[in-house]
C-alpha cells in the first residue's frame, strides 16, 4: 500500500527523522492560509499523489508571495497530474501539502528496499540525489552506495556513519546523518514497510539535515497489525478496477490493453500475458482467481474484467491443480448467462477433471471458444477481436 508524502513525513517525525514545517490544503485559502501560518517569504505548493516525478511534470510549485500559493493550489487541485509514471490518465490532485522552502547546499538520495538476491534489507544511497536519480543509477550504477543490513541486529552505528562518511558529508554532519538513517530504518522495520524512500535528503546552508521528500509503501499482509497505517489508504489515488478487485478478494492488476484474462496462478498469468503479447494482442489486465476458485469466484472475476469498457475480449486460461476444470467451466458458463457478455470468450482448460469441465462447455448453450493449448488460445483471442473491431 503507497501513502502520499505528508503521511510518510508524519510517520519519519515519530522517527526523529528531522522534516521541514508544513501543512496540509484541500482548497486554495486553506493553502493561503498554511502559508501565513509557516511564515517566511517563500514556499513549495506539492500535489499529494501517488507517482514520482511530480516536480517534472508541473506537481511541486515554489511561491514567492500568499498570493502565488493561493493560484498555485487553485490551478492544481482537481487536475491531474501527468508524469512519467501513471500513464496517459494521470493521478487526480485532491490534496496539497504547503511547506517552507529550505536554503540547499547539497541533495542526497536516501532508500531502503527488500533485495531478493540478498533476502535482506539493502539501505541504497547516492551522493547526488534529485529529480536525475533514476538516470545516475543507470548511467552510473557503481555511485549507488548500498549495505546489506542483518536482520538480527539491525542497521549499526558503525554502518550508518560509515554511509554518511561515504557520501562525502562534514564531520560535524555525520552524527545528525547516523541518527537519521537509523530513524528510517527502525521506521521501516517497525512499520513492516517495503520501502522507505528519502529524495532528496538534504544538507542546509545553515548545516541542518530535512528530509524534504518521502516516499513508504507498505505491506497489505501486515496491515492488520498497523491500524493507523490502514488507516491512511487514499482509494482517490487508486484503479477503481482493482479496488473492486480486493474488495473480492482476487490479485488484479489493470493494464492499457484489450484482452482480459482470468487465469489461475502468477506464473501462468504473466505467461499467458506474455503470449497475448507475442500473438500480436495486448492484455487488459493481470488477474489472479487463486486457488480453490468456486463458480461464483470465476463469475465474480468474469463481472470484474468486463466492467473496463477497454476489454474487447476474454481470455481464461486454467491449470487445474487445487482448482478443478469442472468448476471453472460452470463457473464459466454461469457467467455467461448470467451477464450480458457481448465480447469473444475463449477458455483453455487443463488439469483436474478437465475431460468433465471440457464436456460442461461443450454441453452448454453459450457461445465461446476453445483452445487446448496456451499458444493456441492466445492466438484465437488476438484473432477474436481482431475480427470484431473489423465487424
Amino acid at each position: 500500500m503507497d501513502i502520499h508524502e505528508y503521511q510518510a513525513k508524519a510517520l519519519l517525525d515519530d522517527f526523529g527523522v528531522p522534516i521541514p514545517p508544513g501543512g496540509l490544503a484541500y482548497s486554495p485559502e486553506q493553502a493561503q492560509y498554511r502559508a501565513s501560518e509557516i511564515g517566511g517569504d517563500q514556499w513549495v505548493v506539492k500535489a499529494q499523489v501517488h507517482t514520482g516525478g511530480r516536480g517534472k511534470a508541473g506537481g511541486i510549485r515554489l511561491c514567492q508571495s500568499e498570493q502565488e500559493v493561493w493560484n498555485a493550489a487553485d490551478e492544481m487541485l482537481g487536475s491531474r497530474l501527468v508524469t512519467n509514471q501513471t500513464g496517459p490518465r494521470g493521478r487526480g490532485v485532491y490534496r496539497l501539502y504547503v511547506e517552507s522552502v529550505a536554503d540547499i547546499e547539497r541533495e542526497i538520495y536516501l532508500g531502503f528496499v527488500l533485495d531478493r538476491a540478498t533476502e535482506r534489507v539493502m539501505l541504497v544511497a547516492s551522493a547526488a540525489g534529485g529529480m536525475e536519480i533514476e538516470q545516475i543509477a543507470e548511467e552510473d550504477p557503481e555511485s549507488m552506495i548500498r549495505v546489506v543490513i542483518e536482520p538480527a541486529v539491525g542497521l549499526q552505528a558503525f554502518q550508518a556513519r560509515e554511509v554518511a562518511f561515504a557520501l562525502g558529508l562534514d564531520a560535524s554532519l555525520v552524527t545528525e546523518a547516523a541518527n537519521t538513517l537509523r530513524a528510517c530504518y527502525r521506521s521501516f522495520r517497525d512499520l513492516d514497510a517495503t520501502m522507505v524512500e528519502i529524495n532528496p535528503l538534504v544538507v542546509t546552508a545553515d548545516g541542518r539535515i530535512l528530509a524534504l521528500d518521502a516516499k513508504m509503501t507498505f505491506d497489505d499482509n501486515a496491515l492488520f497489525k498497523h491500524q493507523r497505517i490502514s488507516e491512511l489508504r487514499d482509494k482517490s489515488q487508486e484503479d477503481p478496477r482493482e479496488m473492486r478487485a480486493t474488495d473480492r478478494g482476487l490479485s488484479y492488476v489493470g493494464l492499457e490493453g484489450d484482452i482480459g484474462c482470468i487465469i489461475n496462478g502468477a506464473g501462468l498469468a504473466m505467461a499467458t500475458m506474455d503470449m497475448i503479447k507475442h500473438s500480436g494482442g495486448e492484455p487488459a489486465n493481470f488477474l489472479d482467481i487463486g486457488g480453490g476458485a468456486s463458480p461464483e469466484r470465476v463469475a465474480k472475476a468474469f463481472n470484474l474484467v468486463l466492467s473496463d469498457d477497454n476489454v474487447k475480449g476474454v481470455l481464461v486460461n486454467i491449470f487445474a491443480g487445487i482448482n478443478r476444470c469442472d468448476w471453472i467451466a460452470q463457473g464459466v458458463v454461469k457467467a455467461m448467462q448470467d451477464l450480458d457478455i457481448r465480447v469473444p470468450v475463449v477458455v483453455r482448460l487443463s488439469g483436474t477433471n478437465v475431460e468433465e469441465g471440457r464436456r460442461i462447455l461443450e454441453e452448454s448453450s453459450v457461445s465461446l471458444i476453445t483452445a487446448d493449448t496456451l499458444a493456441e488460445a492466445a492466438e484465437k483471442s488476438v484473432a477474436a477481436v481482431h475480427e470484431g473491431m473489423r465487424t
